[in-house]
């Protein structure tokens, strides 16, 4: 029985050790963090409970582009939550259309549409391409299929890992949704094989495989992608959940290639990192043939998530962190290379803008990379493992060139005097 109430504003623990062990208790064991509890989050820094000060190189997976605590995103978020935060979507609220018109003139898009997870987005769009090929381009009922690629990361749901290819995923999660088709990424060829379908309604791809590894297509692809999409009348959905806002040097890393997207999901950043908002854009045409009461959420489209959507994407244009995070890219991925020809630990460097990652010289079974990203924490930099064996870095956009400079020291200085084991 329950005898008093714990308040979390004025709670705390006494220790790291304490908080993870509450965690180990209380907590479902669905993920493997580092062995470190934050408590405190401003720009690129965040502070553990002892007070240790840390670059964030991960970003929340790039959830916090504009940097922790934003003053204008927090000001947003308190300046809505005093008026109003909920509704539902049974009743208008006086945000959500100015959110609508602000997302699909800045994007170029007729119609949005707000979720909150970036799983539910790809969920939002896996249905609107399936009623799209039933209604627009005349595939049979319940025969409509859908193409992923390989290598893919769109969320955990039942429905999205049934297109995933990460055993870690699938496994003891079956059966999966039928009507999925998984072609190899950065392959053409596989791609106009599997779009020649009639049935295909939908190809979503990620323009950079962020959880897979910061996996950069060749030139090219993207607009392949789009070409064949065309060709074979087949809605091209772009998961820009990760590589949009800003993170690779354009608002949307499908500008690079000149690509527009019939669907486009975006999300993580779409807040700055204070609360879960997604937003799935595209025309009339497809956006359209969902009805009232086909399709929702009961937090989708709130008040307090558009008002801090806007904000924050309002952030991104007038702090210029597109070109902020392009030009820092180019000097990071330098600096990366030049460590790389240096160490036989190290394999390769990739990414674009602030996206990047680099590959250690191991197999993904080992736990070099855990290691590494151990070391890194232990000297003031925060970064994780993904696949095993390649570490993402992926800072906030707002880092200085002097604290990057300052941070690929401290990546250099952990590589070159790391000992395996």
């Amino acid at each position: 029985m329950v005898t008093k109430s714990a308040n979390l504003l004025t709670e705390s623990v006494a220790s790291s050790q304490e908080a993870i062990a509450l965690e180990d208790r209380y907590g479902a064991h669905n993920y493997h963090p580092l062995p470190v509890v934050l408590w405190r989050g401003e720009g690129v820094f965040v502070w553990d409970v002892e007070g240790k000060r840390y670059y964030d190189f991960l970003s929340a997976y790039s959830a916090v582009n504009q940097g922790h605590c934003h003053p204008r995103i927090i000001n947003a978020l308190i300046t809505q939550a005093k008026q109003l935060t909920l509704t539902s979507r049974a009743f208008h609220n006086d945000k959500l259309g100015l959110a609508e018109k602000f997302v699909c003139e800045t994007f170029g898009y007729q119609k949005s549409l707000f979720m909150n997870s970036g799983a539910e987005a790809v969920e939002t769009a896996m249905k609107l391409a399936r009623r799209w090929g039933y209604t627009k381009k005349g595939i049979a009922d319940n025969q409509a299929v859908l193409v992923f690629a390989t290598g893919n990361f769109h969320g955990r749901t039942t429905s999205i890992i049934s297109a995933s290819t990460d055993p870690d995923a699938r496994r003891g999660f079956g059966p999966y949704l039928p009507g999925i088709e998984i072609v190899a990424y950065d392959n053409t060829e596989a791609l106009e094989k599997a779009l020649s379908n009639p049935n295909v309604c939908g190809l979503i791809v990620e323009p950079i495989q962020g959880e897979a590894g910061v996996f950069v297509p060749r030139d090219g692809y993207l607009k392949a992608a789009r070409e064949l999409c065309t060709k074979y009348n087949v809605l091209l959905i772009l998961d820009e959940i990760q590589t949009g806002l800003a993170r690779t040097g354009k608002m949307l890393a499908s500008e690079y290639e000149d690509v527009r997207a019939d669907v486009l999901l975006l999300g993580k950043a779409l807040s700055g990192g204070v609360m879960p908002v997604s937003c799935v854009l595209a025309d009339d045409e497809v956006m359209l043939v969902i009805r009232p009461g086909e399709h929702g959420s009961t937090f989708g489209g709130n008040p307090l998530a558009a008002a801090v959507a806007v904000e924050a994407v309002q952030v991104l244009k007038d702090e210029g962190l597109a070109d902020h995070a392009y030009r820092l890219g180019v000097l990071f991925r330098e600096r990366m290379t030049e460590l790389v020809n240096k160490t036989p630990l190290l394999k390769l460097v990739r990414g674009k803008g602030l996206l990047n990652a680099i590959v250690i010289n191991d197999s993904p079974e080992s736990d070099t990379a855990w290691n590494v990203c151990v070391k890194l924490m232990e000297h003031g930099l925060l970064a994780k493992p993904t696949h095993g064996n390649i570490i993402r870095l992926a800072p906030p956009l707002v880092i200085t060139e002097e604290q990057l400079d300052a941070c690929c020291d401290i990546i250099s200085n952990v590589v070159l005097n790391y000992q395996r084991s």
